[in-house]
């Protein structure tokens, strides 16, 4: 292996971190709104959408030290193999592998859970649209 084999994965890990910051500020944004929300209809769909919050917390956090620290593993990679040490640098990259596709799991069980949020956000909407129609 050759020291561009590591530095192929530098574009791939800082796109997916900014996509995991983009993903942390909609969140940030999303509890904001949430707490802005008064009325006692609203004040049920924050109760029934607090805890799944919180799991998006912290899968977002997982999320980004995973891929933080599969890029800084990939820099040790490279500084290894850059050095000459090939079987350590080997190594720190397969590291670097495994802590991006631990990241990209945590991301996508967080798409899942969002996709429940959204949901309930969706059953709401439906039961106001029913009792709009029926009255």
């Amino acid at each position: 292996m050759n020291l561009t084999t590591p530095a192929l994965l530098f574009p791939a890990i800082s796109l997916l971190l900014l996509a995991y910051t983009n993903r942390f500020l909609v969140l940030a944004q999303l509890i904001r709104q949430l707490k802005q929300m008064e009325s006692e209809r609203d004040q049920s769909i924050i109760a029934r959408q607090l805890g799944t919050l919180r799991k998006r917390i912290v899968l977002i956090k997982r999320m980004q030290a995973t891929g933080v620290l599969s890029f800084l593993i990939c820099t040790v990679s490279m500084f290894g193999l850059f050095l000459g040490a090939n079987v350590f640098g080997v190594i720190c990259f397969g590291a670097s592998l495994i802590l991006l596709s631990l990241s990209l799991l945590y991301s996508l069980y967080e798409i899942i859970i969002s996709t429940d949020a959204i949901n309930v956000e969706l059953e709401d909407f439906e039961a106001r649209h029913r009792r709009g129609i029926s009255s």
